[in-house]
């Protein structure tokens, strides 16, 4: 081969090298830039749409809006009575899932209801006394010499019993007993007029035999000029309207002298006439 053949071979060489260099650097300089710009993840496959797990809620609010109207006033009653707050419909809805914007019988019983308060915008409870703590749970009982019923105080606020306790372990009331009906009746003990009984005006009292009938002790006392705390007539009737019949109370055994009695008042011989006769 001449010189200028092989001149031109060493050329077509140099050119195929270059061209494997660029080549290479063009490979270098593309994977670079999908390094640096890496193509968008693929979008992730949206979850599928799942029913709720909340069903046993959704049960009992529903059992709860298809009860009678009488059910869903007790719960919302319950519901002020333990928090002694005032609510909206939609808070009551919220607390205790009854819709009263949603049945109108539930919105205006509650809104009549005597134990509820309504001031146009919310529902709250309505105690039979307006009290809220103990001087004013003794203030009322001090406007009530001849007593008032334990019952009637109960639903004033939640720490009232305690109070009625405190008031009388301090010395500012007295807790009795009603005869008949066994109900706590609270009096006031006024402090500025302290009085001390002689124990034979004591004795002489505990001896008085009183009426086995609550209606003889409220018509003595009606005699005397005084108020009774109770009412026995009323309360019977309204037992027997409703059925319930009264207990027979036990009658006292009649003790009669025989000849094995024990004779301790031998001083007496009219009592053992009878038994020298049999």
């Amino acid at each position: 081969m001449s010189l200028q053949g092989k001149l031109d071979s060493f050329k077509k060489q140099q050119a195929k090298c270059q061209s494997t260099l660029s080549s290479i650097a063009a490979s270098k300089a593309a994977n670079q830039k999908q390094k640096q710009n890496p193509a968008p993840a693929a979008a992730s496959p949206v979850p599928a749409i799942k029913f709720s797990n909340d069903t046993e809620r959704l049960q009992q609010i529903n059992g709860i809006r298809k009860a009678p109207v009488g059910a869903q006033m007790k719960r919302v009653i319950e519901l002020l009575y333990e928090t002694r707050q005032a609510f909206t419909p939609e808070q009551i809805n919220e607390a205790c899932y009854v819709d009263m914007r949603a049945n109108k019988d539930v919105f205006e019983n509650m809104r009549k209801n005597p134990k509820v308060k309504f001031d146009g915008e919310r529902f709250s409870y309505k105690s039979k006394h307006d009290v809220k703590d103990k001087s004013q749970l003794l203030y009322l009982i001090r406007k009530f010499p001849e007593g008032i019923a334990v019952i009637d105080l109960k639903d004033s606020y939640p720490a009232v019993m305690e109070d009625l306790q405190g008031l009388k372990a301090a010395g500012q009331i007295w807790l009795l007993s009603n005869f008949d009906s066994q109900e706590d009746i609270a009096y006031p003990n006024d402090p500025r007029v302290p009085i001390k009984v002689d124990d034979d005006l004591k004795q002489l009292f505990r001896g008085i035999e009183l009426p086995r009938d609550m209606l003889d002790i409220e018509r003595d006392l009606q005699k005397n000029g005084m108020k009774p705390a109770t009412n026995t007539a009323k309360r019977r009737s309204a037992a027997q309207m409703q059925g319930i019949t009264p207990k027979a109370k036990p009658k006292a055994k009649k003790t009669e002298i025989s000849k094995r009695t024990k004779l301790t008042n031998a001083h007496l011989p009219e009592l053992f006439q009878k038994l020298k006769d049999s």
